[in-house]
């Protein structure tokens, strides 16, 4: 929602909004996201990453959304929610193909991938230190360019740079989202960047993503956007906070927990703050 709310924005500079195709496009978005989730909890049920962490190691922000290992969903269940989201899903991106804008093609097509594979075989692309980067690139700009694209029928430049700091702050919710899962992970062969690293070096690859986010956030008005847009900033205030936390405790998922929760904070500010100077301006 917090790229799809910035890409609207974007938009929304440059004319009206058309909210049936803005509809359209977050049921298409968030069937996908549904899917991704579910068939994404069959995979890492299947290997075993969410079935070993420990007890002390247990997060409301990490670990998977634990339907299968709680109960909650049967494995059929799961398949079938998978399934139908990902037709529903394609079935309205191909809508907007088809009646509103044709290039929103190969953005689905790149979302589906990552997605899809996110987690499964043969690519598992969090398997193998990706992940990462397809969460930065899938909820920066894809997301954002996309729903600019369904707008305004184009991609400028503007949605595009501003998508960029976006995806590096849920990137690192991801990143911090590891460390609970730092053991379970490290068993399953899922080799995330985290376990590459180890929690302690990775605790300083951390505030250097939020460094270069904030980083470039100042520069966009270099570039012709708004000086409005620099209310993004504000999301430097729990940015901070995280940080402390997770170079304090890189090893102690307690203290980790509220570090999580800060980074949530800051990557939705950054949306609402951008996004408002946008609107501002």
């Amino acid at each position: 929602m917090a790229s799809i709310f910035l890409g609207a924005c974007a938009a929304a500079v440059g004319g009206r909004i058309n909210f049936f195709w803005l509809g359209i496009t977050v049921v298409g978005i968030f069937a996908i996201e549904v899917a991704k989730n579910a068939s994404g909890e069959i995979f890492d049920f299947d290997s075993g990453a969410d079935l070993g962490i420990a007890p002390e190691d247990r997060s409301p922000f990490s670990g998977g959304k634990r339907v299968l290992v709680d109960g909650l969903l049967t494995r059929k269940q799961t398949v079938v929610i998978a399934a139908i989201s990902y037709v529903i899903g394609a079935g309205l991106g191909l809508v907007i193909v088809e009646w509103r804008q044709f290039d929103v093609l190969w953005i689905g097509l790149a979302g589906m991938f990552c997605a899809f594979f996110y987690q499964s075989p043969p690519v598992k692309l969090s398997y193998r230190g990706l992940g990462e980067l397809a969460v930065a690139i899938s909820y920066g700009p894809l997301i954002c360019c996309g729903t600019y694209l369904v707008q305004r029928g184009r991609i400028d430049l503007e949605p595009l740079l501003v998508s960029i700091p976006l995806g590096l702050l849920i990137a690192n919710f991801l990143w911090v989202d590891e460390f609970p899962d730092f053991a379970s992970d490290a068993k399953a062969d899922k080799r995330t960047l985290v376990v590459c690293l180890g929690r302690k070096r990775a605790s300083f690859v951390f505030p250097f993503t939020f460094a270069v986010a904030f980083g470039m956030l100042l520069t966009l008005p270099t570039f012709g956007l708004p000086k409005p847009i620099l209310l993004g900033g504000v999301a430097l205030i729990p940015a901070v906070a995280a940080v402390r936390r997770v170079l304090r405790h890189p090893d102690e998922t307690a203290k980790i927990i509220p570090a999580q929760g800060q980074t949530l904070l800051a990557f939705l500010l950054y949306s609402v703050g951008a996004g408002a100077g946008f609107l501002v301006s």
